[in-house]
């Protein structure tokens, strides 16, 4: 990937020079091998459902589509949405919740996305948290990661529900009056540099996620876990814990998926301290998909082939 047109100094520098010029020059043929390639390795880390967020704004229409047909053929779970945002005018917006409803309407399992408030109007906000409310689905948006985004709690008054996604939540106050749950990106948040959200200060109910930076939740659980032991040296990795097992309540079906680990026993406090875990076995749904640390149904050679050749498509555009 070429550098940017300059070091990005900033979080707002780095959505600028770096992912939202990235999400400008995606087109169907990337989105569908990134997909492949993202549901491929949730499944090589025992990851049997993603909560994705995605935005590709010259590249909208059929794009949910092109991540749940991805994520089928692979055989993972996926809950998908298309991000909202007036960063490329209110049409932009338009068709970005067109997408949203087209898909939903069609049986596609999804929620309304939202960028953030600070990349759209108040327009965009209510017309989305409507769309949410007349489908019957949440809203995921990424909420207060960044300074810039401080404004949301008076931007989302009243709009929110307890279906809501609200990822990062690192600038929200204690004390907000949002609803819905809050996805903790412990490894995004530290590689953005955007500081550290401290989860265990709310009363939302608290989900792990990745941010789209891997798929190894097992991962995601031990950086959880450190990070908050840093802050809080009384503390064991329960909370962490139980932060990995609300994900369930986002895609409740997962919990008839069953996995068979290279490590016994599966808890949280040998898993705090015990790296190279990983899964033999996986099953989705009464079917194996992972045996022997292999995926049943795709070629993961030929996955990673494709993704590498739309890369450079991709690079060569940037």
């Amino acid at each position: 990937m070429p550098a940017p047109p300059k070091t990005a100094a900033s979080f707002q520098e780095v959505l600028e020079q770096i992912w939202w010029r990235l999400d400008a020059a995606l087109d169907l043929e990337m989105i569908r091998w990134s997909a492949m390639l993202g549901a491929l390795e949730a499944l090589e880390s025992g990851t049997t459902a993603i909560v994705d967020h995605h935005e590709s704004p010259n590249a909208i229409e059929g794009s949910l589509d092109v991540i749940a047909d991805a994520c089928d053929e692979v055989g993972v779970r996926v809950l998908t949405a298309y991000g909202i945002t007036d960063r490329h005018g209110a049409d932009g917006a338009r068709r970005g919740l067109a997408e949203n409803e087209r898909f939903i309407k069609a049986g596609g399992p999804g929620l309304v996305g939202i960028h953030a408030t600070f990349t759209c109007s108040q327009e965009s906000l209510d017309a989305a948290a409507r769309l949410a409310d007349d489908l019957g689905v949440g809203v995921h948006i990424h909420v207060a990661e960044g300074v810039g985004d401080i404004d949301a709690p008076q931007k989302l008054k009243g709009l929110t529900r307890d279906s809501w996604l609200l990822a990062h939540c690192v600038h929200l106050p204690t004390d907000h009056s949002l609803k819905g749950t809050i996805l903790h990106n412990a490894r995004s948040n530290l590689n953005n540099a955007v500081g550290y959200a401290n989860p265990a200060r709310f009363s939302n109910p608290v989900a792990l996620g990745t941010d789209g930076i891997g798929a190894n939740m097992i991962e995601s659980f031990r950086i959880a876990y450190v990070m908050e032991r840093s802050v809080d040296v009384t503390c064991g990795p329960d909370d962490a814990w139980s932060w990995l097992e609300t994900g369930w309540d986002i895609v409740p079906e997962a919990r008839s998926d069953e996995v068979i680990w290279s490590y016994d026993p599966m808890d949280p406090w040998h898993l705090a301290f015990t790296p190279g875990v990983r899964p033999l076995e996986v099953k989705i749904d009464g079917q194996v998909l992972l045996a022997d640390g292999k995926p049943t149904r795709v070629d993961p050679a030929e996955i990673r082939a494709k993704a590498s050749e739309q890369a450079a498509r991709l690079h060569a555009r940037l």
